[in-house]
């Protein structure tokens, strides 16, 4: 491939990362308004839900589920990212953890944080763990498909090399100075995570949450959450560039994403068998 239709074919991603700029790297990112946005659709979904009648959670619960919900994603994000992407930094320097201006959050270390949290909301409102975990599982997906192109946005998270006509060249996947025509076309993989994780899981959510059969056992939408998740995320992962090293020949990300469906697998057989084992025998 050569220059002379290397820069006519794909285009150059050049998106400011920035919606408001006060400083060389201080202001408003898209990312950050990814999170907001997101919690925000978290919080009108959950009082929606209490309007319609499908959940318990009145207003003041549903500021503090909102908080807990916020703090577990944003604490466990972080820590996440610190504990499986950049280990040995924070081993070096465990202040790192604190220069969130420098970015970095894992999903996997999100889940883990909406865990706790769902528990705390359960423990503070009295209400069954499995049932509490089945509301707050439709409230992610629509904020991991704004955080999965607010990482298109600022051209990060890229895909393999690749010659496809939607193929886009990211000048951060290449050393700095390197010419554009010397830079290789990649998968916006972060679109296609985008539709996967995000939109597709959100209609999916959604259908289920509305329109499933109300006899489903509890904790049957956050299992089916977590392996609906893990199998989006494995199949974005065949497209995107592994930010870390390998673990036992699979990327960081899909070696992650097993524990997930595990997890999902198991919550949808324990709830399953749980609601066996209560019901009324002849």
């Amino acid at each position: 491939m050569n220059s002379a239709t290397t820069i006519p074919a794909y285009w150059v991603h050049d998106i400011d990362p920035f919606v408001l700029r006060l400083g060389d790297d201080i202001g408003l990112r898209w990312y950050g308004l990814a999170y907001l946005l997101g919690f925000l659709i978290a919080g009108l979904l959950l009082y929606l839900y209490h309007k319609k009648g499908r959940s318990p959670f009145g207003f003041e619960v549903q500021t503090s589920a909102m908080t807990a919900i916020i703090i577990g994603i944003m604490v466990g994000g972080r820590v996440g990212y610190m504990l499986f992407y950049q280990f040995e930094e924070f081993a070096r320097n465990p202040l790192s953890l604190f220069q969130i201006w420098q970015g970095g959050m894992s999903s996997h270390g999100g889940f883990i944080g909406c865990a706790f949290a769902v528990w705390w909301i359960s423990r503070s409102t009295g209400t069954p763990y499995l049932c509490t975990a089945d509301i707050i599982a439709t409230l992610g997906p629509p904020g991991i498909l704004l955080g999965r192109i607010a990482n298109f946005i600022n051209g990060e998270l890229w895909g393999k090399v690749t010659e496809v006509p939607w193929a886009v060249i990211f000048p951060a996947s290449a050393p700095p100075g390197t010419p554009l025509e010397s830079i290789t076309p990649r998968h916006p993989s972060q679109l296609y995570e985008a539709a996967l994780e995000g939109l597709l899981l959100t209609v999916y959510m959604q259908m289920r949450f509305w329109f499933g059969r109300p006899s489903r056992p509890a904790g049957q939408l956050c299992g089916e959450l977590l392996l609906m998740y893990a199998l989006m995320r494995i199949g974005g992962e065949f497209f995107r560039e592994p930010d870390a090293s390998l673990i036992l020949g699979l990327s960081r990300g899909v070696f992650l994403t097993l524990f997930l469906a595990g997890a999902g697998a198991g919550i949808i057989i324990y709830s399953r068998r749980k609601r066996e084992n209560e019901s009324p025998r002849p």
